[in-house]
This record gives C-alpha cells, structure tokens and sequence, in this order.
C-alpha cells in the first residue's frame, strides 16, 4: 500500500487506512479516546487475557484472538502520536495500562508494555521514520533488544552495518520490526556512540530459544544478524550524556510526554504488569478462601487468624508497591510537563525504587504462594503460572537490586556514576 501523510499534517487529510500487515491491526484512528476511556478498555479485557491465559503460555506467545482485541481496543497505540491516530494519552498510562492488563495475564501485559513503549520511543527518531513506518501501516509493531554489548556496529557511507545477537526480544513474534541496540566502534576498537538501529523483519532470524520457568507467553526469543545495512536515518545515537546530544524527532512531536526518559522510568511499564501479576494472584486467593474448607478438618479457612494475616500483609505490599510506581510517573510527568528535566541522580534513584517495588511485590507473591499450599502446585491452578511468572520477570536488569542500588547509593555518597546512555 502507499505510504500516508500523518492526520493534521495536510488540509483534507483522510482517515487512517486499513493494513493488514504482520501487525494484524485495524488501522483506526484512536486520537479522540480519553486517558478514562483508555483505562476502562484494559479492565475489559482481564477477563479475556486470563481466558487465554493457559492459552498464551501453550503457544509460547500471544494468541491470535488476545492480539485482535489488543489492536481492536487502540491500546497498543495509547503512547503513539495523535498525528498519527494514536492516543497520545499523559505518561502515566505507561505504568497504569501494562497494571491492569495485567491482572488478566501477566505474559501479555508485558508483551503490551513493550510494543506500545516502542510507540513513544520511536518518536525519538528522524520524521522519515515516522513516515517509512506509520505511513505504512499505523499498527506496526516494534520489538527490540536493548543489550548494546549485544550487537556490534560500524559506521559506513549512508549508515551502518550491523552484526549480533540479542536476548529477550518479547513480542517479536508479532512485530515487523524490531529496534537493536548496539556499541559502535572505529577501526581500532574503540567505542565512538552507542545507537538503537531499526530493522525490518526480514533482517534478523529469530531464533526459538524461549523455553523457560515462567513469562512464557511473552516470546522473549532471540534474534540475530550479520552484517546488515542500516540507512543513516534508522540509526539513533542514545549517547545521551554527550554535550549537545538531541533526538531529531522531539522537533516535530513536542509533547512532554514523550521527553520523559527511558533511562529513568522505563522500567515501570514491565513492572505494572507485574504489579497486575501480584493483584491478580490475591484476588484468586482471597476469592479461594472464602470459598474453602481446609482439607483435613473442614475449617473455614478465612476463620484463621494466619490466613488473615498473610492475606492482609501481601494486600499491603501489593497496595505499596502500585503507589510508589504510580506516584513516581505522575512526579516524573508533572517535571516534565513543567518544562524540567531529570539529573543522573534523580534517574538513578527513578531506577532503585522500580527495583525495590518489584522485590515488595514478588515478597506479597511468595505469601501468597507458600499460604496456598499443595493446592497450587497443580499445572491447572492459575497461581503456579502466577508465582512462575513473578520470579521469572523478577530477573530483568531494571528489577535487580544489586544492580539499581549501587549507582544511587555510589552518586548519593558523593561518588561519580558514569553511563554514555544515562
């Protein structure tokens, strides 16, 4: 199909097309869906994503009918510009909507996180993109592969040859392209930039590596290539700390929302769906006990205080955890929106809270888990895949504490944290 200008952009402009693409979108314009409505299309469809929950983990990827609802519902496009039929909604539903998807399967909430995340990050980009891709097809959906270690470039006249093989490419079964990071060097070896490069399909195999304890549904598989070309305009230099650094995109989209960095607060869409994960594995619980009987005295399982107890200790750290990650969107938000922007020690500490919540969440998690007994060690009881889940997310480097912790603490004790992409 031809490529289209975006809405606005011409006198006369036309509705979206409809594609048919890898994507399977509809091609609607969602520019006039509200942050509210926004929000009560993700709770409609818990009860679809914990219908195809089982589903999902089977086929080691969304199903074919949770994708047609996602695109139906416009969510994937809530963080893509409304010049291009997206709903462009304020930066707290990067947290809000991966929250309550989850809450339906944690799998597809964070296949969700990242396919609409990459609708705000591909923003950043030369408007040609905007153009070459959305003008195309407006639902495309973008994997990615973050490790820049991963993935080895050399600049060449016109662009950039890329070679590598990167982990943890969730959703890349579904996606038509997936945006690669990698370190770039000259002929000695030395670093010169770090750069997110976008590739199509075509470009990269992906390899069926995805066979894992939990998070299953994601297809988090690896992909690789060798020695792709990569127009100058698909390139993006994340070198961020160097003096004068800008993002060529943030010249036609100049929304707040989309300056509020990655390096910060990306975290805490994967982590919403966690947070969703936790709160769905109390509700199953707590809707299980007011329903049981124990199994050897035929007590009324609610009637014991521990029970309470641990019912009301995970409901603490589940409700501690939302606020903290919510809260700080909506303070990351409310700096940017207000023309400010983020220090390294205040991304920093963004990064450390993000882990500590999730080492809250996961403590609520394995309450739950170890409160529930024999009963939930079955392959049908939705609590194992819960607590699966849980601790299979819970090593992603934004969740680790090791990790997010030492650079705080290192630049709150005075020290020098130094990072090319923060």
């Amino acid at each position: 199909m031809n490529a289209r200008a975006p809405l606005g952009v011409a006198d006369g402009a036309t509705p979206l097309p409809t594609c048919h693409g890898i994507s399977g979108g509809t091609g609607k314009d969602f520019s006039d869906v509200s942050y509210g409505e926004a929000l009560q299309r993700a709770a409609d469809l818990i009860p679809l994503l914990r219908a195809e929950a089982s589903a999902t983990e089977a086929a080691t990827r969304v199903t074919d009918k949770v994708l047609a609802a996602l695109h139906e519902s416009g969510l994937l496009r809530s963080q893509q510009p409304r010049a291009w039929g997206g709903m462009e909604l304020d930066f707290p539903a990067f947290y809000e909507i991966p929250e309550k998807l989850g809450q339906g399967c944690a799998s597809t909430a964070w296949v969700f996180a990242n396919l609409a995340s990459h609708h705000r990050q591909l923003v950043q980009w030369d408007p040609k993109v905007h153009e070459e891709i959305w003008g195309e097809d407006p639902d495309a959906l973008i994997a990615s592969g973050i490790a820049y270690v991963q993935g080895q470039g050399r600049f060449v006249d016109g662009g950039l040859l890329l070679s590598g093989q990167w982990g943890f490419s969730s959703g890349v079964d579904v996606s038509s392209w997936n945006m690669l990071a990698c370190v770039v060097k000259d002929a000695e070896g030395k670093p010169v930039d770090w750069c997110m490069n976008l590739v199509p399909r075509e470009d990269y195999e992906i390899i069926d590596d995805w066979q894992v304890l939990g998070m299953r549904g994601t297809g988090s598989r690896s992909v690789r290539c060798q020695d792709v070309f990569v127009p100058q305009h698909r390139v993006l230099s994340m070198q961020v700390s160097k003096p004068g650094h800008s993002f060529p995109g943030f010249k036609v989209h100049t929304n707040p929302m989309f300056r509020v960095p990655n390096a910060a607060l990306g975290g805490n869409a994967i982590a919403g769906a966690m947070i969703g994960n936790a709160r769905a594995m109390l509700d199953e619980t707590t809707a299980s006990v007011k329903a049981r009987a124990t199994s050897y005295t035929g007590a009324s399982m609610r009637d014991f205080p521990t029970v309470q107890l641990r019912v009301g200790m995970a409901g603490a750290k589940i409700d501690a955890a939302h606020a903290w990650l919510k809260g700080d969107c909506h303070e990351g938000w409310a700096h940017y929106k207000s023309g400010g922007s983020f220090d390294l020690e205040t991304k920093l500490r963004y990064r450390r809270n993000t882990a500590m919540a999730m080492k809250i969440a996961n403590e609520a998690v394995d309450i739950l888990q170890e409160m529930a007994g024999a009963n939930a060690i079955y392959d049908r009881s939705p609590l194992q895949r819960m607590f699966r889940d849980a601790h299979a997310s819970s090593g992603h480097v934004v969740f680790n504490t090791d990790m997010q912790f030492a650079p705080w603490g290192l630049v709150a004790l005075g020290g020098a944290f130094k990072s090319p992409t923060m």
